[in-house]
């Protein structure tokens, strides 16, 4: 077993980005994982090693973004503006079609269904294996995989 400190400078950015993909906010998403990393030193004991650790940390954080919604009766409907905030980029043509096109995309994932949406945004930011995505949504890996092959066939479509 990896000492806790090892394991939050290996794992602090891939939770971190999965609770951003939840939450489509920086403060909410950087509060959860600091408190998925403080519920993982108090249950290191209850690890069994049967997936990855970082499959295990999402489920806490997953579990815990849960419980903040349920507490605060919040809907998991994004702000634009804050979803859309990015860093300021060299004022280049590029950089400009770069981000319409990530807006775009962005965009229309939103209009995806709720499952589609969190499977697509666990592969592509969370760089997660279907097996994982499976494990943290209580799904197999195969439906892991056609949810995210239909979502992508969605996003190809349009609107």
């Amino acid at each position: 077993m990896q000492d806790i400190e090892q394991i939050y400078k290996q794992y602090f950015e891939t939770v971190y980005k999965y609770l951003f993909c939840l939450t489509h906010n920086r403060n909410i998403s950087e509060e959860l994982t600091q408190e998925t990393f403080y519920r993982a030193v108090k249950k290191i004991g209850t690890y069994k090693g049967n997936c990855k650790i970082s499959v295990w940390l999402c489920q806490i954080a997953k579990n815990l973004w849960y419980d903040e919604c349920r507490k605060n009766k919040r809907l998991t409907k994004i702000d634009d503006n804050q979803f859309f905030e990015i860093p300021t980029l060299e004022k280049t043509e590029d950089a400009v079609v770069v981000n319409e096109e990530k807006m775009v995309l962005y965009q229309r994932i939103q209009k995806l269904d709720e499952k589609t949406r969190e499977v697509i945004y666990l592969r592509i930011t969370g760089e997660l294996s279907f097996k994982e995505i499976g494990i943290i949504l209580n799904k197999s890996e195969n439906w892991a995989k056609v949810t995210f092959y239909r979502g992508k066939q969605k996003l190809k479509e349009g609107d």
